[in-house]
C-alpha cells in the first residue's frame, strides 16, 4: 500500500474534487465516520457542513482539511467492505480517529485506490498537529496496515509505467500477439485518461496509433441504440478483428457517456495549447513539402501522429493532428482555416507554382548567357571574313589617328606677291 497526505486549505474544493467523480461516475462513496448518518443517507451539503462545523471553529488556521489517498497494487482485489476498514484503521493510527470522514473509492486509474477527506479541528477548536505527519504517523501507520490486511508491500510495489512511452513509435498491438483484452484496456485508459480530445473522432485518432477504436456500431445495431460502445483491435488496413471489449469493463469507463462529458472539459485544457501546437505546424511548411504525405513525415519528427480522413474514391477531405508531446488531439479546421485540409493543400500547391516558376526563371537567364557567349563562335566563317574587311566596319572600329589619311594644306594666296 501506498499513502499520500495532503493538507489542504480549502474542505470546499476537496470536498468537491470527490464528489464531482461520484457525479461522473468514476467514483462512490463507500464509507463515512463519525457522522450521524451512513453515507449513502447524506447529499453533498449534509456531508459538508458536518466537516465545515469544526474548521469554522478555528479561524487563526490557515490549513485544516486533510486529504488523503491510499494506493494498491495492481493485484489486490479489495471490497468495499475491506477498504471501508482499511481507511478506518488508517485514519485511527494517524490521530484522526474521533474526526468526522469521508471515503471514496475511485474507478478512474489502472490501480484501485481510495480518498479519505477529514478536518484537522477538533470538536474544541484545537487543530491536530499535521507536522511530518506523512513522514511520521502515516509512514508507521501503513506498515502495520500491510501486515493487519495482508496488504503487497509498498516497497515490493512495481512503478506504473506509463503505457505511451514512445508516443511516435509505440508498440503496436497486434490481434493474436498479445492478450487483446489487457492490450486494449491499458491503451484505452491512458488515453482516455491523459489525452485531451473534443470528439469521438478526436479520441479515435490518438487511439489509432495503436490500432484501436471505439465503435459505437452500425445505426440498426443494439449498440448505437442503446448508446453504448466498444472497443476493438484494428488490422494493418484498418479492419476491425478480433472479440469486441465493452468500455463498462474498462478501467476508468471509458463509456460513451463519460467521453461526452471529458469532451467538454478538454475544450479549455486544449487551448492554451494550440499556439504551441501552430508553431509546430508552421515550422514544418516553412520547409515547402512538395506532398501532404511529405508534411505528414515531417510532423512525424516532431512527434505529431497524423490522421487523413479520406472518401471511398480516395480523395482526403479533413485532417487530424495527435500532438504526442502534449497529449493533446486538434482537428486541423479547429487550428485555423489555413489548417484545414484544404488550406494546407492550397499552401503546398502555391509553393510548387513559385518553386517551378522560379526554376524555370533561371533557366531562361542561363540560356540567354549561354547564347551571348556562344554568338560569335557559332557564326559563319565567310560572315566573320566580310566583318573583318569591310570599310565601313574598320573606320568605325579604328581611331582616325591611325588611319594613314593627311590632312590637307591651305594654298596661299598669290594675289599679294604678284602685286
Amino acid at each position: 500500500m501506498v499513502a499520500k497526505i495532503a493538507v489542504r486549505k480549502s474542505l470546499l474544493a476537496v470536498l468537491n474534487y470527490n464528489e464531482q467523480k461520484v457525479k461522473k461516475g468514476n467514483a462512490v462513496c463507500i464509507a463515512a465516520g463519525n457522522y450521524m448518518l451512513d453515507h449513502d443517507q447524506m447529499n453533498f451539503y449534509q456531508k459538508l457542513e458536518r466537516l465545515q462545523m469544526l474548521n469554522d471553529l478555528n479561524e487563526r488556521a490557515e490549513t485544516k482539511t486533510i486529504h488523503v489517498s491510499l494506493n494498491f497494487d495492481l493485484t489486490e482485489i479489495l471490497s468495499n467492505e475491506k477498504l471501508s476498514a482499511i481507511a478506518s484503521s488508517y485514519i485511527e493510527k494517524i490521530g484522526f480517529g474521533d474526526q468526522p470522514y469521508l471515503v471514496y473509492k475511485h474507478e478512474d486509474a489502472g490501480h484501485p485506490h481510495i480518498h479519505i477527506v477529514s478536518t484537522a479541528i477538533k470538536a474544541d477548536g484545537k487543530r491536530i498537529n499535521t507536522h511530518n505527519i506523512g513522514k511520521n504517523q502515516s509512514e508507521k501507520a501503513r506498515k502495520e496496515i500491510e501486515g493487519i490486511f495482508g496488504l503487497v508491500k509498498a516497497q515490493r510495489q512495481k512503478p506504473e509505467q506509463p503505457v505511451i512511452s514512445k508516443p511516435v513509435d509505440p508498440e503496436k498491438i497486434k490481434y493474436g500477439k498479445a492478450e487483446t483484452k489487457r492490450s486494449i484496456s491499458e491503451v484505452v485508459s491512458s488515453v482516455f485518461q491523459t489525452y485531451r480530445f473534443t470528439s469521438l473522432p478526436e479520441f479515435n485518432a490518438a487511439l489509432k496509433q495503436f490500432n484501436i477504436i471505439a465503435d459505437t456500431g452500425k445505426e440498426e445495431s443494439r449498440i448505437f441504440r442503446n448508446k453504448g460502445l466498444v472497443y476493438r483491435v484494428l488490422d494493418d488496413t484498418g479492419g476491425k478483428i478480433g472479440v469486441p471489449i465493452k468500455a463498462s469493463l474498462i478501467s476508468g469507463k471509458p463509456t460513451l457517456p463519460n467521453l461526452e462529458m471529458r469532451f467538454s472539459e478538454n475544450a479549455a485544457l486544449k487551448e492554451p495549447l494550440k499556439k504551441q501546437f501552430r508553431d509546430k505546424l508552421d515550422d514544418c511548411l516553412a520547409s515547402h513539402p512538395k506532398r501532404i504525405r511529405d508534411l505528414v513525415q515531417k510532423l512525424e519528427a516532431k512527434q505529431i501522429f497524423t490522421v487523413l480522413r479520406q472518401s471511398s474514391d480516395g480523395r482526403i477531405y479533413g485532417i487530424t493532428f495527435v500532438d504526442n508531446t502534449n497529449k493533446c488531439v486538434f482537428n486541423g479546421s479547429d487550428v485555423g482555416k489555413a489548417y484545414s485540409i484544404a488550406g494546407i493543400q492550397n499552401r503546398i500547391n502555391a509553393d510548387q507554382k513559385m518553386a517551378t516558376a522560379s526554376s524555370k526563371h533561371k533557366m531562361s537567364v542561363h540560356v540567354v548567357n549561354e547564347q551571348k557567349q556562344v554568338s560569335w563562335r557559332e557564326q559563319p566563317k565567310a560572315n566573320v571574313l566580310d566583318a573583318i574587311t569591310d570599310v565601313h566596319y574598320q573606320n568605325e572600329s579604328i581611331p582616325f589617328q591611325l588611319t594613314g589619311k593627311k590632312k590637307k594644306r591651305k594654298k596661299k594666296n598669290n594675289d599679294s606677291s604678284q602685286k
